[in-house]
This record gives C-alpha cells, sequence and structure tokens, in this order.
C-alpha cells in the first residue's frame, strides 16, 4: 500500500482504479500519460496549472554572484531555468485545516 508521507504514482493509479472503475494497468496508464504530458509542456517552456490544486511555474534565473559560505570566495552562478510550485487558495486552506 501507500508509503507513510509519500503519495506514488502507484497511489495514484490505485485511486483512479477504485473511483473510475478502470482496470489497474489502465489506471497506470492514464496517471502516466498526465505526467508525461505536464512533462512534455514544461519541457517546452510552457507553465502548467491545474484548477485547484496549483501552478507549476518555470522561471528564467540570471546570471549572479555567490558566495561560498565556508571560504567567503565569490563564485559566478551560470544563468539557469528552475522550476517552482505555487499552491492555489484552495490548496493552502486544505492543508492549513489538516
Amino acid at each position: 500500500m501507500r508509503s507513510v508521507g509519500t503519495l506514488t504514482r502507484a497511489d495514484l493509479a490505485e485511486a483512479v482504479n477504485r473511483k473510475m472503475g478502470l482496470s489497474r494497468a489502465e489506471s497506470l496508464h492514464l496517471v502516466e500519460s498526465i505526467l508525461e504530458k505536464m512533462c512534455d509542456a514544461m519541457s517546452d517552456g510552457e507553465n502548467v496549472k491545474i484548477s485547484g490544486f496549483g501552478s507549476f511555474v518555470l522561471r528564467d534565473k540570471k546570471e549572479r554572484v555567490g558566495r561560498n559560505p565556508k571560504t567567503g570566495v565569490e563564485v559566478p552562478i551560470t544563468p539557469r531555468r528552475v522550476l517552482t510550485f505555487r499552491a492555489s487558495q484552495k490548496l493552502k486552506d486544505r492543508v492549513a485545516g489538516a
């Protein structure tokens, strides 16, 4: 069953199986298809918004100067794209009430 504190693909597929009545294989395929679509969209530079859940937002960070905390030496940090998640207000309210 489910690992403590972690929701897995198998857990999602099991939930789809129970609620939708699809076979286990069909449920897992559905979950995999959704995750694949999300990954493809983000790798193409698109943000992904799931209403009532939140948004996966891509941000381009410019080059900047960082500092090694141990030695204090300044080091350039290369520009890169990062992925952030912003929870919807509904999700925030649910988590706060849990």
